[in-house]
């Protein structure tokens, strides 16, 4: 009924690893710019802009994956409720009241 969809930590911590190296690069560019030559500094500034770019699409790469983990989950969901309309009702009718009843406590 619901298939396995893969997991994003993979490409989070791609993108964290990207995200710091992006850091790193500006952190030594911005250091070293007073003594870069020419080429130096060109290419410097070709790493970083490359550095910049990874990070862009595993950005991209991670909001599809959301998108299509977030799509799947609602396919699978709308697939239950259509499935199981009664359990559906009971067990929306039990959160409601466990949620009541937590506010009405306080």
């Amino acid at each position: 009924m619901m298939e396995k969809i893969p997991t994003q930590s993979g490409a989070t911590d791609q993108l964290l690893s990207d995200l710091k190296g992006v850091i790193q690069d500006a952190e030594t560019w911005l250091r070293q710019s007073t003594q870069l030559t020419g080429d130096e500094l060109k290419a410097a500034k070709a790493k970083f802009e490359r550095t910049i770019g990874k990070a862009k699409e595993d950005i991209v790469r991670i909001e599809q994956t959301v998108v299509e983990k977030t799509k799947a989950t609602a396919k699978a969901t709308n697939e239950y409720v259509t499935e199981n309309p009664w359990k559906s009702v009971g067990l929306g009718t039990a959160v409601g009241v466990v949620l009541g009843m937590l506010i009405a406590r306080k």
